[in-house]
């Protein structure tokens, strides 16, 4: 591997000497950002995006980009498919050192790794607004959810425990022992360039695995500058990098990860369409895997509801991170009876907002990550005029009039409300009817829009919302608003909301590390957090040991054994047996069987065979 870079003695990188034949203009605020993580700002070179004990990359040189001012932030050389093998056996080379560290010990090098992200909290909170383009608060609260995984880890480390069967066999106990799992991919995707590594990784960690990071090609410096710092604790507690590698690279890189048997489990964050072929790729060789797909999350308000958090809630679980979280609030259902002033006061608030620089705390309109997107919301957009939806606030993207200075190149759209054309879930009518009704609105209500979008809708019955919850191929976040302990009832129980996440009094966003996180259906399999994910990420024996002076079966079989010593040649090609040979029997106590047993010993020493 050509090492372009190394970690110094203080653990910052060197610049490396490749230079390029571009140069790039970078802006006095992204040098400030990039400078405070120690990451290189000098004109025309280019920054390694593979670690694995040591920094390099062989494969193509990509750029990073603002999403907030075009800029380009730096030139980041990735992985080759060809360097892949290497990398990912270092990884496994690390791996069968990790595993034989004690897991409290596991837990102090986490408790460490909690500790330099902390003192770097605000720095890299910053890089995720300049990189990922979500806003100052958001980007620092993204990180902090690093620290708070972190945290949980080390105490798990100290509580991984297994289980004590009692034994039916007397003379017996019976173990289920956890064991570290192997190597655990994780491809993470650009709306969550921090937590969604630190999520996979703490546990990973604390369950005594390595980990090998492909991060979303177009948020490298976020990968970096993580990786960085993890590099520094494991260096410093004389253990491989490689423990922590990262590989950055685009699709052929990714697909070296999910085809490779050094992988034992992939936890995969992304779309549905890439998930299907993540799943198919890893589980033809049997592997494990966790997907974290699309969400398509409802809101519903019921007429009790306190107005005064709901609103508030729904606003920034629709606007909040540009509608870019897999959580985000994207449909909303509002009882006919507070439908038009839940819609008046969303709408006030939505006129309210106004595109700004990510790193200003008073931005709350953060640009969307890529052009691309840009693209995408206005064919969302188009489509649903087509079908008939109203637009009632928004559906147009800032161009560069209506951006001032740096901004006017950057990715803002205006946050949008549609009403399809009936938006009404019943109106004296089945919910089944309404479907028809809302035909040609219905795939842009069941399709995740991955932009600031809310498609809003009302209802007469708790029932209805909850069918139309529940009508879409996404199961992750869901929310009801109400005040009445019977609602509540319903909507957590077997007919209420399908997804993986229900939330009552609480919007769609907002996961707590504490708490399982994922969903079902379309949107994958697993959880990434909560009281049971650390035990996707380890291997499961059952051990039974038997102290007694009797080797029993269970279920009450008993052991016969048979010592077969065949004197005659020609019986070698009739039994397919070498000339001394063991077979044992398993005969149940019923008188039947021990006949044929004896019948059979006694054919075998007619033949002339010694039988004992």
């Amino acid at each position: 591997m050509h090492r372009l870079a190394r970690i110094s003695s203080r653990g910052s990188l060197t610049l490396p000497r490749t230079r390029l034949s571009t140069t790039r203009c970078l802006s006095s605020r992204a040098r400030n950002v990039l400078g405070a993580l120690d990451i290189p700002t000098s004109d025309g070179v280019e920054l390694p995006g593979v670690y694995d004990g040591t920094w390099g990359g062989c494969g193509e040189v990509s750029e990073s980009v603002c999403p907030a001012t075009g800029e380009v932030l730096a030139h980041v050389r990735s992985a080759s498919p060809q360097e892949m093998q290497a990398i990912l056996s270092k990884t496994r080379e690390a791996f069968q050192t990790f595993r034989d560290v004690p897991a409290p010990k596991r837990g102090e090098i986490l408790r460490q790794i909690r500790e330099a992200l902390a003192r770097k909290r605000d720095e890299l909170g910053a890089l995720v607004s300049l990189e990922m383009g979500k806003i100052r608060t958001e980007g620092e609260g993204e990180v902090q959810e690093f620290i708070d995984i972190c945290d949980y880890a080390v105490g798990l480390s100290r509580m991984m425990n297994g289980n004590v069967v009692n034994s039916e066999r007397s003379g017996h106990t019976i173990l289920e022992v956890p064991n570290p799992l192997g190597v655990v991919g994780v491809l993470s995707a650009f709306n969550f360039p921090v937590a969604v590594y630190g999520w996979n990784l703490a546990l990973s960690l604390a369950a005594g695995n390595a980990t090998l990071w492909k991060p979303s090609p177009t948020t490298p410096l976020c990968s970096i500058a993580v990786t960085k710092i993890i590099a520094e604790v494991l260096e410093r507690n004389a253990l491989p990098g490689a423990v922590a590698s990262l590989v950055t690279g685009g699709k052929d890189v990714g697909e070296a990860i999910t085809g490779s048997k050094e992988v034992d489990m992939v936890s995969f964050t992304g779309s549905e369409e890439t998930g299907k072929k993540v799943a198919n790729a890893v589980q033809s060789r049997f592997g494990k895997v966790l997907l974290e797909l699309g969400g398509n999350n409802a809101a519903i308000v019921m007429p009790d509801a306190d107005l005064s958090l709901a609103i508030p809630a729904i606003f920034f679980g629709a606007v909040g991170t540009a509608g870019q979280r897999c959580t985000s609030t994207r449909r909303l259902y509002l009882h006919r009876s507070i439908s038009s002033s839940v819609l008046s006061s969303l709408l006030r608030l939505y006129e309210t907002l106004r595109p700004g620089d990510p790193l200003d705390r008073k931005t709350l309109l953060a640009p969307l990550h890529t052009r691309n997107a840009v693209g995408m919301y206005g064919s969302a957009v188009r489509r649903l005029r087509e079908s008939g939806s109203e637009i009632l606030v928004g559906g147009n993207a800032y161009d560069g009039k209506s951006l001032e200075g740096p901004l006017e190149r950057g990715n803002y759209v205006q946050p949008t409300i549609a009403r399809p054309l009936s938006a009404s879930l019943s109106s004296n009518t089945s919910a089944s009817s309404s479907k028809s009704e809302l035909s040609g609105a219905q795939d842009l209500w069941r399709t995740e829009i991955f932009a600031p979008i809310l498609q809003v809708g009302v209802f007469d019955e708790l029932e209805e919302a909850i069918e139309w919850n529940n009508a879409v191929p996404q199961g992750l976040s869901s929310s009801l608003w109400t005040r009445d302990v019977r609602n509540v009832g319903r909507w957590i129980g077997p007919r209420g909301s399908d997804c993986g996440i229900v939330n009552v009094n609480v919007g769609t966003s907002g996961a707590e590390i504490g708490a399982a996180f994922g969903g079902n259906k379309s949107t994958g399999w697993g959880r990434e957090s909560g009281g049971d994910a650390w035990k996707q990420y380890v291997r499961w024996s059952a051990c039974t040991i038997n102290f007694s002076d009797s080797a029993p079966l269970a279920q009450g079989i008993r052991h016969i054994v048979v010592f077969l010593r065949i004197h005659d040649a020609r019986n070698l090609s009739a039994f397919g047996l070498l000339p001394t040979v063991n077979i044992s029997h398993q005969v149940h106590s019923k008188r039947t069987y021990w006949k044929e047993f004896a019948s059979e010993a006694r054919n075998l020493r007619e033949t002339g065979n010694r039988v004992a």
